[in-house]
This record gives C-alpha cells, sequence and structure tokens, in this order.
C-alpha cells in the first residue's frame, strides 16, 4: 500500500477539496497519507508570495475553480468562504495536536465543513471549539493546551521540516523527496509512488 505525505494547512483555500475527499480516495486506490499540518502563511512570507490579498480578479478566479471543482466531487460550499482566516497558527496547532493524539484528522474535516458550508471563518474561537465540540474534545482545555510553548514549537518544526522538503504551497502530497503541488495531483503523487514516475 503506497504512504504519501500529506502537507495541509488550515486556511489554505484549496485544502479543502483535499481534505474533504481524501478518505474515500485512499480508500479507492487503496493508499495510506500521512496528514501533517503546517503554517503555509510562515512559508508564503518567508518566500514574499502573497497569493490573492489585494489581487480582486486572482481572487475571484480561486472562488469560482473551488467552486467548480467542488460541483465536480459533490461537495457543498457556500463561496465565498470568510477568507483570510485570523489565527491560522493556532488552527494548526490545534490540528497538530490532534494528530498526536489521534483526533487530528477529524477535526480539520469538521473545521474545514464549519468553514467552508456553515460559513464561520476557521481561525475564530468560534469555529474552533464547535470543531473540537464536535470531535468530542474540551474546547477549552485543548485551546490551553495547543497554545503551549511545547505545541507553538511543534508547528514551527514541522513547518521548517516543509519547507526543507520544498513545499511552498497546500495542499501538497510528498514521495519520498518529490512534492506534488495542488489538490489536481493526488494521481501523479500515487503513481510515483507506485512506479517512480507519473503515469
Amino acid at each position: 500500500m503506497p504512504d504519501l505525505d500529506f502537507w495541509y494547512s488550515i486556511g489554505s483555500t484549496y485544502s479543502f477539496l483535499t481534505i474533504m475527499r481524501l478518505d474515500d480516495w485512499c480508500s479507492e486506490h487503496d493508499a495510506s497519507v500521512t496528514w501533517r499540518p503546517f503554517n503555509v502563511r510562515t512559508v508564503m512570507s518567508q518566500q514574499k508570495n502573497i497569493p490573492f490579498a489585494g489581487k480582486p480578479v486572482k481572487s475571484a478566479y480561486m472562488w469560482r475553480d473551488i467552486e467548480r471543482r467542488a460541483a465536480k466531487y459533490h461537495m457543498h460550499a457556500q463561496l465565498p468562504a470568510p477568507y483570510p482566516i485570523s489565527d491560522l497558527a493556532l488552527a494548526n496547532q490545534v490540528a497538530l495536536l490532534g494528530m498526536e493524539e489521534g483526533w487530528g484528522k477529524n477535526f480539520t474535516q469538521i473545521l474545514y465543513r464549519i468553514w467552508f458550508e456553515e460559513g464561520v471563518e476557521a481561525g475564530s474561537e468560534t469555529a474552533l471549539s464547535e470543531a473540537l465540540h464536535r470531535s468530542q474534545q474540551d474546547p477549552r482545555l485543548i485551546l490551553s493546551r495547543a497554545r503551549s510553548p511545547d505545541i507553538v514549537a511543534a508547528l514551527e518544526a514541522e513547518t521548517l521540516r516543509a519547507i526543507k522538503l520544498g513545499i511552498f504551497g497546500a495542499p501538497s502530497l510528498v514521495v519520498g523527496n518529490e512534492v506534488f503541488w495542488g489538490d489536481d495531483r493526488l494521481d501523479d503523487a500515487l503513481s510515483w509512488a507506485r512506479v517512480g514516475h507519473v503515469i
């Protein structure tokens, strides 16, 4: 069973498309994926890459593109969703803590539903608390732990690891040293994992 690393950042709009279909995709292709949250804002800041802020034409294209692809995958979304999100780091710190404890993937999927289907900004304490509640976690306890120096440092370390791998955006899949950026690169990443080239 091919194993891929899925690098994503809560706050990435295009990650919605991958996050909401990845489980079904893995089942369909008999693939195993390790979910790896990181801080894409840190990466983009380091690279002086501001993808959509202050770019209305590009932003309009992004939302229409996501709308088209969501329809292709039979996903429901109310677009445009609130963007950018306020506390991107905290949202990913919660996800990383959850990955360590086994509830991070479920939390991420629920938070994206709250963001894209219910229109509640994903970095807000309202959205984070509700996603934790629906994940059977204590919001006050988890948010406090997610703000701890250990988890802050852990997300920074994962982000540095992403940078060293050559990741510059989310979502990205990594197979060995090969980076595949974008929701539309899942099949290419799987091909590489299986046969060492893109079919």
